[in-house]
């Protein structure tokens, strides 16, 4: 008999806690967040696991709209991404920004107490939201980045006109 590959054994054990918890499937789960990275290390806190990888992309994109916001201290390529911003994206980031913020609190406080029923609490509760916002979420990024293109786009143009030094 064919040993299981670590996903399959994975989704698995995943099934015990949908079922215990009352959780997303792991398919829903795994387009969103890429949970089958969880299946690269071994774990006895699986929901912990999967609660890391659900929120590396909530902080990814909360990071780049903190760098978006201010960019004291962002990499040369923020500042012709922030160029073109008006009152209105702004006002869009700090939206965005409020709303995965929130998320990074909670973890914390997870990180420094470990229960697996708050960790399943939290990732339905995430889950939930996402269902509810993270599509106004995805839908005002793209709209956001067609800025950021248009003023990459800009800086692009005048760099070709020529160097004068």
């Amino acid at each position: 008999m064919a040993k299981e590959s670590s996903l399959e054994e994975m989704k698995k054990d995943y099934e015990k806690l949908q079922k215990k918890y009352g959780l997303p499937s792991f398919k829903e789960l795994n387009e969103e967040f890429d949970i089958e990275k969880a299946a690269e290390h071994e774990t006895e806190c699986l929901i912990r696991e999967i609660r890391k990888l659900v929120m590396e992309k909530v902080i990814a994109y909360l990071r780049f709209i903190e760098m978006l916001l201010n960019p004291s201290n962002a990499p040369l390529f923020f500042f012709a991404l922030v160029k073109g911003l008006t009152a209105s994206d702004k006002r869009i980031l700090d939206k965005l920004y409020d709303k995965l913020g929130s998320f990074e609190l909670e973890v914390i406080e997870l990180d420094c107490n470990y229960n697996e029923k708050a960790e399943a609490e939290f990732i339905k509760k995430i889950f939930k939201k996402i269902l509810l916002e993270w599509k106004d979420v995805r839908e005002e990024m793209l709209n956001l980045i067609e800025v950021l293109k248009r003023n990459w786009n800009q800086k692009s143009k005048k760099d070709e006109r020529g160097y004068f030094g």
